[in-house]
């Protein structure tokens, strides 16, 4: 039986949602960021006393078709953005088409309609926030952080990332501040 989770976008809601499973003594096969594969089938009251208890952290099951394909499209693009350091081969559209296997006119229309931004929007916010995130750490160069994030230059990336904060990068990490928003939040 296929679960999928609204707003789980990180590596810690997986724990949360193991362990929501272990309390219930919900057997799963994998859980992935918005998707749970139960062993067996739950029972109606177990899977409400479940949709309880992740509602307490943030999290949701959901039945709705088109908001289940939504947040496949926001997994989709968490993933490739935080969890993954290869270049895509093919531009988002392709690489969302193919792996959500419907058409990206459809899928963008849909985005849109339900998120009030485009995918497009939403990609670039998530990028900008991993930008955030590395400035933070300090590990890595400006130009180390465009190349990991497939910029065509550190311009390209500076220029955005004004656009969408204001700052500068260089200005965003002198700030005493860091302000990051959760990517449950974007």
């Amino acid at each position: 039986m296929k679960l999928f989770i609204k707003n789980m976008v990180s590596l810690r809601c997986k724990i949360v949602v193991k362990s929501e499973l272990d309390k219930l003594g919900l057997h799963y096969n994998s859980v992935e960021l918005g998707e749970v594969e139960l062993a067996d089938k739950a029972s109606r009251e177990q899977l409400e006393m479940l949709n309880v208890a992740l509602k307490l952290t943030g999290l949701e099951i959901m039945d709705d078709n088109k908001k289940i394909l939504v947040e496949k499209i926001k997994t989709t693009i968490i993933e490739l953005i935080h969890y993954n350091d290869d270049q895509i081969k093919v531009n988002l559209s392709s690489f969302l088409s193919e792996k959500l296997n419907h058409n990206y006119t459809y899928l963008s229309n849909l985005f849109s309609e339900i998120k009030g931004i485009t995918i497009e929007q939403y990609y670039i916010s998530n990028k900008i926030e991993k930008v955030k995130e590395l400035l933070v750490y300090d590990e890595l160069s400006l130009t180390e952080i465009a190349w990991k994030l497939h910029y065509s230059s550190v311009s390209h990336l500076s220029n955005q990332f004004k656009k969408m904060t204001g700052l500068t990068p260089s200005h965003f990490k002198n700030l005493k501040s860091k302000k990051r928003v959760a990517l449950g939040n974007l």
